[in-house]
């Protein structure tokens, strides 16, 4: 496939069509009318039209230039997939990188005109644009057009896959009672109803899944909700009888998807919450009555777990970690690493898990980087990149699956064999990092971005960081990556609180050379409360060793190494009942305690 001329021919035809609108310039974000993440192919827009392929990223093209903004974990695969394209790199939080607004006003010139897709641009995202375009010497914006609607010719229909039941049993909640507990927080808020339009939360609110969207269980579809009423909006032919019945008992409606602009014209209550945030700016622009503008109360009611979301949270960890240990096995013994490449392993790893019960797909596409590889941090490979393993140097292995009971996220750094020093003193030094969070004992309601410097204190010391979040949330049968709350270094104030769950992978990635994260899916729990009041600490829910043959154990200290073998023990107490001899066996030495 000759891809720079694929692009070069859908630039051609998009300024075709610009040229006829007059639009000095375009901009593809990478969400769709739901502010997804992770998009079903009909609206990877930005992909098209660029050829990059990463989960965040933006577009523009003017009649003259292109360029492409993304973040750190997707530099070096940008920067390769952009490759005999017009389109520039522009690496966010690099000094001198300009803004998208910046680019626009020098390229375009004052007075112009640049358009968006209202419906896959968030209301407050749209909002933010107009003012900062209007600064570069009056530069408005059109929402109301959509050019792919003309160029893409081969486009993807909005996905019909069948929705199903989430059972009450992995659930712990009923629908009714959710709604219930939706409709106290907006009257908390003054507010008569609300557009819920994140698909999790749809999913969550309404125990129901999907599969439009890869490796998200989650189906499309907008929910309204009044004092009175509930109201999904989707495409019928999703609904089994079963799932009409259902959803009938609950007291929901059912309506068209492409009626929602109607829905919220009709809509008869005094107010109506809107997230900004994740109702895309076209349907924001339609609704009649009086907008309270709030973030959605489903977020964190999402993201703390109930008991039995917890308890499921624990049998897929046990499932995983039975599934990771046979894989370490049978990677350790594997004689000729030539005859192993990046794309079997995952695909072993991917038939290991596929082997345990409840198992219902990947919860993202595994990252699987040798050596160099593994620098790429959101690397994925591919015939064309993918390269046999050779007895040396780090494999990052970053991978995780659904669950009917719950969703794993877990990254492991292999050694293959000999090391450098450089290699094994970076693998301690994030090993650091990661100890220093498990260790974390915190004030409730403190936010993760006042203890991030934990995951990077011992790198900065030596001049290294790593410009991705220490830790995101994790859905319960749900998306992989939930939030508000993070652990990170930009300010985000949401909470930690007890239930909730949060990753812990800090890494660092020497480009040419070789890349190391280890991350643990953590459960936040109670730890003490005392007068100045009640504090919190992490429960590590994965269950899989830690490579400790990289470990410069000088560089360990006292508490750091007590952890590592604390957890190791659990580990190996945990899962050896549940493997064979010989796997218990393999653990058992891979667990041994470090002195």
């Amino acid at each position: 496939m000759n891809k720079p001329g694929i692009v070069s021919q859908r630039l051609h035809d998009l300024r075709e069509v610009m040229q006829r609108e007059h639009l000095a310039a375009f901009i593809f974000p990478s969400t769709d009318p739901h502010q997804s993440e992770y998009v079903a192919d009909h609206w990877k827009g930005r992909e098209f039209i660029s050829g990059f392929d990463g989960s965040a990223g933006t577009a523009v093209v003017t009649m003259t230039s292109a360029a492409l903004w993304t973040d750190s974990r997707y530099f070096l695969a940008a920067e390769e997939q952009l490759k005999g394209t017009e389109f520039q790199l522009m690496k966010l939080k690099i000094e001198g990188t300009p803004t998208i607004v910046e680019w626009i006003g020098r390229e375009c010139g004052a007075g112009a005109e640049v358009g968006i897709d209202g419906w896959c641009s968030s209301a407050s995202d749209v909002k933010n644009l107009i003012a900062d375009l209007r600064k570069q010497g009056g530069i408005t914006l059109r929402t109301n057009y959509e050019p792919l609607k003309l160029i893409w010719q081969d486009r993807p229909d909005i996905p019909k896959n069948p929705v199903e039941i989430f059972p009450l049993e992995y659930a712990g909640e009923s629908t009714r009672d959710k709604i219930a507990r939706i409709r106290q927080a907006l009257r908390e808020k003054h507010a008569d109803g609300m557009l819920m339009t994140a698909l999790d939360d749809i999913a969550w609110t309404l125990n129901l899944r999907g599969s439009d969207v890869h490796c998200n269980p989650v189906f499309v579809s907008y929910l309204l909700l009044s004092s009175k009423d509930v109201t999904l909006y989707i495409n019928k032919v999703k609904l089994s009888p079963e799932v009409e019945a259902y959803l009938k008992a609950e007291g929901i409606g059912v309506a068209p998807y492409g009626e929602i602009s109607k829905g919220l014209k009709d809509y008869f209550e005094y107010n109506i919450l809107l997230d900004p945030d994740e109702v895309n700016h076209t349907l924001y622009k339609s609704v009649v009555r009086e907008i309270v503008e709030e973030e959605s109360p489903v977020k964190r009611m999402k993201t703390v777990k109930n008991e039995r979301e917890i308890a499921g949270f624990r049998s897929a960890m046990l499932k995983d970690g039975i599934a990771m240990v046979r894989f370490l096995k049978w990677l350790s013994e594997y004689s000729e690493y030539s005859e192993c490449s990046e794309i079997s392993v995952s695909e072993k790893l991917e038939a290991l898990r596929a082997e345990q019960p409840l198992y219902r797909g990947l919860s993202f596409d595994t990252i699987a980087g040798y050596q160099a590889h593994g620098a790429i941090v959101h690397y994925e490979a591919t015939p064309e990149t993918d390269i046999p393993l050779k007895p040396e140097g780090f494999l990052l292995l970053d991978s995780g699956a659904q669950y009917l009971d719950g969703t794993t996220d877990i990254t492991r750094t292999i050694a293959l064999g000999p090391l450098t020093e450089e290699q094994k003193r970076i693998y301690t030094l994030v090993l650091k990092g990661h100890i220093q969070i498990e260790l974390c004992k915190f004030p409730s309601g403190a936010s993760g971005t006042q203890f991030d410097i934990l995951a990077r204190e011992a790198l900065w010391r030596e001049g290294l960081n790593y410009l991705h979040g220490t830790g995101h949330g994790v859905g319960s049968f749900l998306n992989v990556h939930e939030g508000p709350h993070q652990i990170r270094m930009e300010w985000k104030p949401a909470p930690l609180v007890a239930g909730m769950t949060v990753t812990d992978e800090p890494g660092i990635y020497l480009a040419g050379k070789f890349g190391v994260r280890i991350e643990n899916t953590l459960l936040v729990t109670p730890y003490k409360e005392t007068e100045f009041g009640q504090f919190l600490q992490f429960e590590s829910l994965t269950l899989c060793p830690i490579d400790t043959s990289p470990i410069i154990t000088d560089m360990l200290l006292p508490e750091e190494l007590s952890w590592l073998n604390d957890y190791h023990q659990r580990v190996f107490e945990t899962l050896s009942p549940h493997l064979s001899s010989s796997e218990s066996a393999w653990l058992r030495i891979a667990c041994a305690p470090l002195a």
